[in-house]
């Protein structure tokens, strides 16, 4: 009550007639605090000669002792004429009210922000003053409030009191399972006016957001190049620093982004969570398992309405169109940067074994495993494994029979496309490869590999004889 006159006495020109009024009923009524008191025995008289039945406690008056007794009785009969909802006393349905009429009767000297209750103001104070009184006994950290401290302390006792009733998943904060939900239930409230694209977060609509607008405030200080937000500026940078924040504690691999080391952590684990349900070869990442799962689909609904040919995704079908239009295929900055080291032969990732160099990260990534020996292509049929993924495309058809390439001319099928161009030089005669000694021509690699031996004198099979007990013998 002190508070509210000291408030009323310094604002006393900005406040309307009836934030005054709704002060004045406030104090007549008493605050929860002074009911609060008056419970806990902090009576100025002492004298408490009203007594609760029920649990014995004592009340100055007989008003309080009324207001006690709608606790046990659950009565509430102050009710809220526009929305229903009711009250124990009528204090509580006055500053329930102030939510419909917007009335905000108490104000920050500081700032001028009002708020509808003085418990609300109190915290709020605590943003110009600095005053942090709840600490974290484990690592002293403070805060303003004492919820902001209640959630900090399960970052040390690991509770998570919030469980998802589908997957059972905990989670430590209450928002924090609502957005979980929404994983399960699909519902994306947050929707972009321009568009009309939904989104579950509303993080994401913001970041969506930005496609709309021009504007690209964060820029590169060494590149120029420009960016919608910090958070890609900074992954941004240290592909000129070279930094590598993220390191492997099994092998001591470095990593540039977190997605790469959880990629990376993987294939330690063994931690393949995501089958296909065709053939049940696993991989780390659904993204893997969503590529892995178009080699089990051979149709192509994506026609080319000028030469019909057909394609299993969109994106092939856009590439494709180009040789029609005559429209660059670069659909992005990326793209056309690869690219252009096929014209300047430039080879930024080296083998740090043999040295040898290539135009794109993930062709070294595929050398390395002539290193490593590393094999993760595994046949779920046989057990075998293979390093490079077009290697088990190919063997998995010698289980399931799948010939795929055939022969115009004489409808012979085949596994692979290379084999389908080694029979067709059977139709047309082509003999590619010359002998550099003799000048002679062969239709396959492997005839010349032979005739090469008749000029160098090599025997690769050997064929020798001993005697024993006058009896010959093959060795």
């Amino acid at each position: 009550v002190a508070f509210l006159k000291r408030a009323s006495g310094r604002t006393n020109e900005s406040r309307t007639e009836t934030q005054k009024d709704t002060e004045n009923q406030l104090i007549s009524l008493g605050s929860p605090e002074d009911e609060s008191q008056d419970q806990e025995g902090n009576n100025s008289e002492g004298e408490k000669p009203f007594s609760c039945d029920t649990c014995e406690k004592s009340f100055a008056s007989k008003p309080r002792l009324t207001l006690h007794m709608r606790i046990h009785t659950g009565e509430k009969p102050f009710s809220c004429g526009s929305c229903g909802r009711s009250f124990q006393c009528k204090a509580h349905l006055i500053r329930h009210m102030m939510v419909h009429t917007g009335e905000k009767p108490f104000s920050c000297v500081s700032c001028g922000k009002s708020f509808r209750a003085k418990s609300e103001l109190l915290p709020h104070m605590r943003i110009h003053t600095g005053e942090k009184p709840f600490w974290c006994v484990v690592c002293g950290k403070s805060f303003a409030l004492r919820p902001t401290l209640t959630i900090h302390m399960r970052t040390h006792t690991g509770e998570k009191p919030f469980s998802c009733v589908t997957c059972g998943k905990g989670f430590a904060r209450r928002f924090s399972l609502i957005y979980h939900m929404r994983t399960h239930t699909g519902e994306k409230p947050f929707c972009c006016v321009n568009c009309g694209r939904c989104f579950g977060f509303k993080s994401s609509l913001t970041r969506h957001i930005m496609t709309h607008r021009s504007e690209k405030p964060f820029s590169c200080v060494t590149c120029r190049k420009q960016f919608t937000r910090k958070l890609y500026l900074l992954l941004h940078m240290k592909t000129h620093t070279g930094e590598k924040c993220f390191a492997c504690g099994t092998c001591g691999k470095s990593f540039q982004f977190k997605s790469q080391f959880n990629s990376h952590m993987r294939s330690h684990t063994s931690d393949r969570r995501f089958s296909c349900t065709s053939c049940g070869q696993k991989f780390f990442t659904k993204s893997l398992l969503t590529s892995h799962m178009k080699t089990h689909k051979y149709e192509k609904p994506f026609l080319c309405e000028t030469c019909e040919t057909r394609f299993r995704t969109k994106s092939q079908l856009l590439i494709h169109m180009s040789t029609h239009t005559g429209e660059k295929p670069f659909s992005r900055k990326s793209q056309l940067l690869i690219h252009m080291r096929t014209h300047t032969g430039e080879k930024p990732f080296s083998c740090v074994t043999c040295g040898k160099s290539f135009t794109r990260r993930s062709s070294l990534t595929i050398h390395m495993r002539t290193h490593t020996g590393e094999k993760p292509f595994l046949c779920v049929t046989c057990g075998k494994c293979f390093a490079y993924k077009n290697s088990l495309t190919h063997h998995m058809r010698t289980h399931t029979g799948e010939k795929p390439f055939w022969c115009v001319n004489c409808g012979m099928c085949f596994i692979s496309k290379c084999t389908l161009i080694s029979h067709m030089r059977t139709h047309t005669g082509e003999k590619p490869f010359l002998c550099v000694t003799c000048g002679k021509c062969f239709a396959y690699k492997n005839s010349l590999t032979h005739h090469m031996r008749t000029h160098s004198g090599e025997k690769r099979f050997s064929v020798g004889f001993v005697e024993k007990d006058s009896k010959v013998k093959l060795i």
